[in-house]
């Protein structure tokens, strides 16, 4: 038997993923919601862990680190084509399954067996979305000055978070903006949440 945890922020979505994967016989499945927590590897063992890559955090956030700790390199994330930033930080995070949200279910179920005997597998529908995300065009000071901007955090105060004058916050976010091709401060976080970076 395999042991699955399927890890989805909503319920209904969890719960099906649940019941698809115990359709294969050879998959012992549970699930629980990341805003639950993660129990410890020996309270809840786990050979593959899938989950939502909306689940998984940006760079530096502990969540996904979570995943990795718990499940080791045996995670298979769903994502899709239009989120690049989602799938570059399942793949740099050493996710070995990918798996298009808009896949036949039995792909799912492949993915699990083929991660579960310590292989990858990508999605073909994924591919040149992965090869997009590698592409980030921001350096990890603009992704964070952006970053937290999306949060709503006035000029002065991402100055002060990251120890930077309001001067390098306003060239940093300048660049930015140039850098995406957008129009102003919104269109940046509208373009980098829209690829899921933020």
């Amino acid at each position: 038997m395999i042991r699955v945890l399927v890890v989805h922020d909503e319920e209904l979505l969890r719960s099906a993923l649940v019941q698809l994967l115990r359709s294969d016989g050879t998959l012992e499945v549970s699930s629980l919601s990341p805003r639950a927590g993660l129990p410890e590897p020996d309270v809840l063992p786990t050979d593959v862990c899938v989950v939502d890559g909306e689940c998984l955090h940006g760079p530096g956030e502990a969540e996904g680190a979570s995943f990795r700790a718990r499940c080791g390199e045996r995670l298979v994330v769903l994502a899709t084509p239009s989120r690049p930033g989602v799938l570059r930080r399942a793949f740099d995070g050493g996710a070995l399954g990918l798996v298009d949200k808009n896949a036949p279910a039995q792909r799912l179920i492949t993915a699990v067996h083929t991660v579960a005997a310590g292989e990858r597998f990508l999605d073909t529908t994924l591919t040149v979305a992965l090869l997009e995300g590698a592409e980030m065009p921001l350096t990890s000071r603009e992704l964070s000055v952006l970053s937290l901007a999306a949060q709503g955090a006035p000029m002065a105060e991402i100055a002060a978070c990251l120890h930077l004058s309001r001067g390098t916050i306003r060239n940093y976010m300048a660049t930015a903006i140039r850098k995406v091709g957008a129009r102003n401060r919104v269109d940046a976080i509208r373009i980098l949440q829209n690829a899921g970076w933020t």
